[in-house]
């Protein structure tokens, strides 16, 4: 009997392929070609199951975000129950920093989606330009449910806040990828943050 292909494995084999050349290469060297290269397929196979390019750093895209997900989820699970607005930030927060060698890599292949989407803008407004605002909404909302309870100042701008905090571990990611500091330090940092922002009581 011939053997049967199950479709969603050799497409998650094709797109760990291109993160993986995303994260040591750069997308600029992720070709179709190259991709099928990395992966042990044949160029038509990767044809067959993304019809061109940006299908494919879409497909790579999602699947890089869920990662992140699954890696801030797991983080806030781990900080106990119940979450609290200030463990949930703290979790999802330091769950976007690279603490050991898969999330460097992870964020690694990030970077280079952030290059490309620099560098080709209508693309990032096309299809990549809504991660990090869904991020800061998530954001926003807990800081205003920490308002609601007390934890932080009331007069202060929920949203605002969101965005420098989103500000503050993008520039820690970016430290400890270049090696600035170490990802210990990078914790202490975000540490610090909330706990000015935080109330003396909720600390």
């Amino acid at each position: 009997m011939p053997k049967r292909v199950d479709h969603e494995q050799r497409r998650t084999e094709i797109a760990e392929a291109l993160l993986r050349i995303a994260g040591t290469r750069g997308l600029h060297a992720a070709s179709m070609r190259e991709v099928a290269a990395e992966a042990g397929v044949s160029l038509r196979l990767v044809q067959y199951y993304f019809h061109t390019k940006e299908e494919l750093l879409l497909d790579g895209m999602a699947r890089l975000v869920g990662t992140l997900n699954d890696r801030m989820i797991e983080r806030i699970r781990a900080a106990g129950l119940p979450p609290t607005p200030r463990s949930i930030l703290y979790a999802a927060l330091t769950g976007l920093l690279p603490t050991d060698e898969a999330s460097h890599r992870v964020q690694l292949t990030f970077v280079a989606f952030q290059t490309l989407m620099i560098t080709d803008p209508a693309f990032a407004n096309r299809n990549l330009g809504t991660t990090p605002d869904k991020m800061e909404r998530y954001l926003t909302d807990q800081i205003s449910q920490a308002q609601q309870s007390g934890e932080i100042a009331p007069d202060r701008d929920p949203s605002l806040l969101a965005a420098a905090l989103m500000s503050l571990t993008g520039g820690l990611v970016s430290s400890v990828i270049a090696g600035q500091r170490d990802a210990e330090s990078a914790e202490h940092v975000l540490r610090d943050h909330l706990d000015h922002l935080f109330t003396p009581d909720q600390r």
